[in-house]
C-alpha cells in the first residue's frame, strides 16, 4: 500500500493519501517525535519508488505499511 500524496498541515499533523485513494489526517508525533523535530516535518517527501514517507533527504523514513497500519488504528480508536 504505497503513499501517493502528503500534505503538512501544522506541527506533526499531515494528510496522507494512499494508492487505494484512502485519505487520513493524522498526528505523526508518536512515530516521529524521537527522530525529527516539528520544524523538520517540512522536509517531508514521498519516495516514488518505494511509496514511503521520507524526511531529511531520506535520513528518516517510514514504510507505507507502517503508516497505513498507524492511521487505520488511530481512525478505529477515534470512531
Amino acid at each position: 500500500m504505497k503513499l501517493t500524496d502528503v500534505q503538512l498541515l501544522k506541527g506533526y499533523t499531515m494528510v496522507l493519501v494512499f494508492e487505494n485513494a484512502e485519505r487520513y489526517e493524522t498526528d505523526l508525533q508518536p512515530l516521529l517525535g524521537s527522530k525529527i523535530t516539528a520544524d523538520e516535518m517540512q522536509t517531508a517527501r514521498i519516495n516514488n519508488e518505494w511509496g514511503c514517507l521520507e524526511f531529511l533527504s531520506g535520513t528518516v523514513d517510514i514504510e507505507p505499511k507502517t503508516l497505513y497500519r498507524f492511521v487505520t488504528e488511530q481512525d478505529a480508536i477515534a470512531s
